[in-house]
This record gives C-alpha cells, structure tokens and sequence, in this order.
C-alpha cells in the first residue's frame, strides 16, 4: 500500500467484489477524492487497474439539512451510458454498479490529462472555443435522447430531481425572498411542465473535465432526469455568469464563454422551436443566480456582501421583469458588474 493510499470503506470493497471488479482476497487501497458535497468518492487500484468509486450520501455535506435518496446513483449511471451513446467520450465509461449499496463504479480519469475547467477559468485560462464544445456536447446529449422518447420509463425520478434540485434551490430562495416567492415558484411549475429530454441537473463547471484533446467530459450526473433541458442549459451559464465575480479581471472573457456556449447550443436545437427553449432557460437563469446565494447551495467562492448584493440586484431585477433571450440576462449582468 502506498504512503498516501488508505484501507478501502467498506462498502466500496463489498461492491467491487459482488460486480466483479475485484477478487474476494484482493486487499483493496485508494485515496478519498474531495470536492463533492452529495457523494463519498474514492480512487481506488485494484489488480486490474485504478477505478473511480462514488457512493451517494442520504444527507448531503452542506449547512441546511438537505437530504436525497441514494438510489440517484442508479440513475447517474443511465445518464453516463447515454451520454456516451449520443457522445462517444463525453462522460466516464461504466465499469460496475452496486445498486444495493448504492456505489458506482467507473473508470478513472487521471487529472494529469484531464483539467478541471472549473480550475481553468479560476486560473484566467478562459477559452470560447471550449465552451463552444461544451454548448455542442450538451445539445446533441439533449437532441439524441429527445429522439428517443422510450427513455423516459427508465429516468423517473421527478421527486430526486425535486428534492435535490427545485426545491433546495428555487423553493428555499423562495422563502428568503417573500416578494419574489410566486415568480420564483412560477419557475418550477416551469420546469417541471416540459419533460422532452433527459437532463443532467448538474452541468457546472466543477463537474466538466477539459480532455486530452479538448473534447468535453461531464461529471456527476446524480440529478439525471427526463424533463426540461433549459434547465442544463441555464444552470451551465449561471456559473460563468457567477465567475465574474470571482475572477473579476477576466468578465468580458467570460461573458464571452456565456455567448459561444448558448450560440453554439441553441444552434443544434431540434426537438422543439428554439425560441421556446430559449425563453425557458433566459426565464430561469436569474432564478438559478439568486440560489446560489439564498438557497440551500450556495457557492463557495462568493464571500463578501457586496457580491451578494450584485446577485440580488440582477437577479431580481430580472425575475420581476423577464426577458426572452440569454443575451439580454448577459447585458443584464454585465451592466451590474461592470467597475
């Protein structure tokens, strides 16, 4: 066992041997993975390779008391096959799953060949033409299941993608916000009444690798859900909008990613009027900026008041009089955080 590595838990050791990615004597080692606030991750090597093993939480790692049902796992995996399917390389191939002890196993990819965008645009290395992929992979996941409407018996998941999505983010902003509680409200039966595609629930820079030649890779779909795909779409854009705030010197830069991903989105759009999607998504991104300060997520890297205040601000402005397309939400914001 190496210095770094430790003793395997034992739920994960139990379920790489009962899928049959690890003999019953094979002594198991790994290191825990941080970063996650809903999953228990770990690298682990075995004697046929380093695997990454992930096992969702019942209560997630954050100050409210948030809770979702572990059996999210068993969907992730369907999203990752299908996504891959639509795809070829843009989520982690499946290697295993334990459905009982809700661990999924899956292949490892090593950080040496694969960035983490988020650390990318926190480093200034703010790249359109990657967020264009991204814009692109996201459409043709959504334009590939939407084509396929038979998948929908197999992501029923409306109250996990209630609990770990509408309500700790829209309805719990919604109780700290009285006065933009029905707007706020609006926008989950919103989302909720356009079930066309299948959904991540958590396309964030944190959980998107840039590969080895530049091909997006999307991480931790433990929200997957057949529903609205605005809902990707505007939960992607919110963090770029969100990071000009944390990384002030490079707003123009990432305002730009903004527009090259929705444009390159928008443009692959084939299984409902583009326009309609649009205004979904443009409707919801405010919604979703104001969470991630007064929701039950909110992200780490905003700090200070005077950011909170500008996420009000915009957010709020926005929700009381919505616009209809993405590029007005952007103009919206960068005249708030324009020095």
């Amino acid at each position: 066992m190496a210095d770094a590595d430790q003793a395997v838990p034992a739920e994960f050791v139990q379920s790489l041997r009962e899928v049959g990615l690890a003999a019953d004597d094979e002594v198991l080692a790994g290191t825990p993975l941080t970063g996650g606030v809903s999953s228990d991750i770990w690298r682990i090597h075995t004697a046929r390779g380093t695997v990454c093993a992930k096992r969702a939480l019942a209560k997630l790692r954050v100050a409210a008391d948030w809770r979702a049902p572990i059996a999210r796992n068993r969907y992730e995996a369907r999203w990752m096959q299908v996504a891959a399917e639509a795809v070829p390389g843009s989520a982690p191939r499946v290697l295993g799953q334990h459905d009982a002890l809700g661990v999924l196993v899956m292949e490892y990819l090593d950080p040496a060949r694969h960035a983490l965008w988020k650390q990318c645009l926190r480093n200034g290395e703010i790249d359109a033409a990657f967020a264009r992929r991204v814009g692109n992979t996201l459409a043709c996941i959504h334009a590939h299941a939407a084509a396929r409407p038979a998948l929908a018996a197999t992501f029923d998941t409306d109250a996990i993608f209630f609990d770990i999505r509408l309500e700790p983010y829209l309805l719990a902003t919604a109780e700290k916000h009285p006065d933009l509680a029905a707007a706020l409200r609006a926008l989950v039966v919103q989302t909720q009444s356009h079930k066309v595609s299948l959904v991540h629930g958590d396309v964030s820079p944190k959980n998107i690798l840039v590969g080895p030649y530049g091909q997006p890779v999307l991480l931790d779909a433990e929200c997957a859900w057949w529903g609205d795909p605005a809902f990707d779409l505007a939960f992607c854009l919110n963090h770029l909008l969100l990071k000009c705030l944390w990384v002030p010197s490079a707003r123009s830069a990432l305002v730009n990613c903004f527009d090259a991903l929705a444009r390159a989105y928008l443009h692959r759009v084939d299984w409902e009027p583009r326009d309609t999607l649009e205004r979904r998504a443009a409707a919801l991104l405010p919604g979703l900026l104001l969470a991630r300060v007064d929701g039950k997520s909110p992200v780490e890297y905003l700090t200070t008041e005077p950011q909170w205040r500008t996420v009000r601000r915009c957010a709020s402005q926005l929700l009381r009089q919505p616009v209809a397309r993405l590029t007005d939400v952007a103009a919206a914001w960068a005249w708030e955080v324009e020095p």
